[in-house]
């Protein structure tokens, strides 16, 4: 069956909604006052850019905000606020006729991006799934040639999430990688605008990656593979408040395998960025579910502000400062220890 104009009309209506989203926050507007420059250290893991093919192809009005992205303001944003340096990734834009198109052309940018500005952007590959010959191409040439940091991924295409026995392929070279895999939430075919009130980055996005994380757990791609590294956006959505329902579901005997240490001690392996959730109850809740160790700082910018989320973190209460050392930097650095120097 062909869902190719029920994939691009819901589309739309994802940026559409994401952006009315995004222009209805008000930004919190804190700069550096001080006359001092603000130490730059932060690593960002959650940081979006826009290449030009995307552009071309896309559409500037579809992407709206986005479109206006620019290195140069983000370099300026960082500085600002402190960030050293910003993992990039392409944002949550999905076509699966478009996807080998822009891929290739993508991943060069950003590449070139990284090279430009040494230490202060990493990429996270734009991978063409779910063509699966495709993408097994791109991770060979983004690895080998372009050198990128590690590569992203949508938590579903379509109507397949992560975890789903058709991208074993990709999974399986990226483990024999030891590869960093980005994961960023998007609506699904089954669930766009289920409330038409209400965007889908509001509730939907969040409902995916929990998807997506119990997919992978209870899938056991995560056993077959545990070399691969996974980031989940959003401080992992949904799942730290269903932590009870997937411990009891986990106990099943048909899942034994997968979860010699329950749920809790699976999901403890992965990490989980601050994007959207610098706040005292996700927060709090996250850090009853993910060791200090496994939480990243994460911005999603240029959807919020950077600043949005230093201050945040800092304003929740739940961390000390040298527990937000770890977060802000120190965790960041073991994934991506060339970011050190």
């Amino acid at each position: 069956m062909n869902n190719t104009n029920t994939i691009h009309d819901a589309t739309r209506r994802d940026v559409i909604q994401a952006l009315a989203l995004i222009t209805s926050i008000p930004a919190l507007g804190v700069k550096n006052t001080d006359a001092r420059p603000i130490k730059p250290h932060l690593i960002d893991v959650h940081g979006h850019f826009m290449s030009p093919i995307m552009i071309e192809t896309i559409g500037a009005q579809e992407l709206g905000n986005f479109a206006n992205w620019s290195a140069t303001k983000h370099l300026q944003t960082m500085d600002e606020n402190g960030v050293a340096s910003s993992m990039l990734s392409i944002p949550p834009h999905y076509d699966p006729d478009l996807v080998v198109r822009i891929a290739r052309p993508t991943n060069e940018f950003g590449a070139q991006l990284a090279n430009n500005h040494p230490g202060r952007f990493g990429l996270m590959a734009f991978l063409p799934m779910p063509h699966i010959d495709d993408t097994l191409r791109e991770i060979e040439y983004a690895f080998d040639t372009l050198n990128v940091d590690g590569v992203a991924m949508y938590t579903n295409y379509g109507d397949k999430w992560l975890g789903d026995p058709t991208f074993n392929p990709i999974f399986e070279e990226l483990n024999r990688r030891h590869a960093i895999v980005f994961t960023h939430p998007i609506s699904a075919n089954c669930c766009k605008a289920l409330l038409p009130n209400i965007a889908d980055t509001t509730i939907e996005w969040q409902t995916d990656t929990t998807r997506a994380i119990a997919n992978i757990l209870f899938s056991g791609t995560a056993t077959r593979y545990p070399n691969v590294r996974f980031i989940f956006s959003h401080g992992g959505g949904t799942m730290p408040f269903l932590i009870e329902r997937f411990n009891a579901a986990a106990s099943n005997p048909k899942y034994r395998d997968y979860f010699p240490e329950g749920f809790s001690g699976a999901a403890a392996k992965m990490y989980f960025d601050t994007a959207w959730t610098s706040n005292n109850v996700a927060m709090a809740a996250l850090r009853k579910v993910a060791p200090l160790s496994q939480i990243l700082f994460g911005t999603d910018y240029p959807a919020r502000t950077v600043a949005d989320h230093v201050i945040g973190l800092k304003e929740c209460g739940v961390f000390n400062s040298k527990e937000l050392e770890l977060i802000e930097r120190t965790n960041a650095l073991k994934l991506f220890p060339r970011l050190q120097s």
